[in-house]
């Protein structure tokens, strides 16, 4: 088997593959594109509002991470439903946590809503934007609202179905409940995502 020259070794040594440096890449722009993202609701903390400063602060932090939570369980639950079994302890525990961050989002969600509702000469969101811009309450806040609600019983059932059936949701004779439960997850992602961006719109249409 010839060996290297030492001119080939101190190249190799100087100069990464590139395969190596395209995932060096990929990661590293993964990682701040990631981290871009999770910057996005202290953007908050610039708005004059106080209560958009505070309270829009905290529940579009909890909801960003409730968001990338769920659609990243969601996802999962594509190669969960071709039978994949190493990744159903991390399914298992992602579900979990990402009903606990909801039931937050939704609580401070609630917090957020009670300004929303204050009457115009308070300066409230829901009655400003009854007045300029019909169409927002009545459809978008309604979809924001009740998306949001789905999420917690979807996510509370998948993770109470995964953590009773255990390792043994894969067996045959359980494929109809492993399909029902990877079904519910992906839902879960869509009421998430959805969620999010109505969220998102009305507060840039008007804040609290």
């Amino acid at each position: 088997m010839p060996r290297e020259s030492p001119t080939e070794t101190s190249t190799n040594r100087e100069f990464p593959k590139q395969l190596d440096l395209a995932q060096v890449c990929i990661y590293g722009l993964s990682i701040l594109s990631v981290g871009i993202f999770l910057f996005l609701p202290f953007f908050n903390l610039l708005h004059p509002s106080p209560w958009q400063r505070l309270i829009g602060t905290i529940h579009s932090f909890g909801s960003l991470l409730a968001t990338v939570v769920a659609v990243y369980t969601g996802h999962l639950a594509f190669p969960l439903l071709r039978g994949s079994a190493k990744i159903l302890p991390q399914v298992r525990t992602l579900t979990f946590w990402a009903t606990s961050i909801a039931f937050l989002a939704i609580a401070t969600g609630n917090w957020a809503y009670m300004r929303f509702n204050a009457d115009l000469s308070f300066g409230g969101g829901r009655a400003w934007l009854k007045e300029n811009s019909p169409l927002v309450p009545s459809v978008l806040s309604n979809y924001h609202k009740f998306s949001g609600l789905f999420i917690l019983p979807i996510g509370a059932a998948c993770a109470w179905i995964l953590w009773t059936y255990g390792d043994a949701i894969l067996e045959k004779q359980h494929r109809v409940v492993l399909s029902a439960t990877c079904v519910a997850l992906m839902g879960m992602m869509f009421f998430a995502m959805g969620d999010f961006v109505t969220g998102f719109g009305m507060a840039k249409i008007r804040a609290l």
